[in-house]
C-alpha cells in the first residue's frame, strides 16, 4: 500500500510539472525567440525583404495563441453543456 502512495505521489509530481511547464513563461518566451528566427532564417533563404520585421507577424502569431483571453474563455464555459 505504502508503495502505491508513493507511485502515486511521484506521478503526480510529474503531472504537475508537466502542467507548470506548459504554462510557464520561460517556455512560451523560448518557443517565440526561436519561432522568429527559424522564420528570419527562412525568409534570408527564400530573399523575401526585410526578414527582420517579417518574421514578427508569425512570432506574434504564437504568441496570441498562448493568451488565454479570460473573456472568450468565461463566455465559452457558459454556452458548454457539461
Amino acid at each position: 500500500m505504502e508503495k502505491e502512495i508513493k507511485e502515486i505521489q511521484q506521478r503526480n509530481k510529474k503531472v504537475e510539472a508537466d502542467k507548470a511547464w506548459e504554462t510557464s513563461n520561460f517556455r512560451k518566451t523560448t518557443i517565440s525567440v526561436i519561432t522568429y528566427f527559424l522564420v528570419v532564417l527562412f525568409l534570408y533563404t527564400i530573399k523575401a525583404p526585410k526578414p527582420w520585421l517579417n518574421a514578427l507577424i508569425p512570432t506574434a502569431g504564437f504568441i496570441l495563441s498562448t493568451l488565454t483571453l479570460p473573456f472568450i474563455k468565461k463566455w465559452w464555459i457558459k454556452n458548454q453543456q457539461f
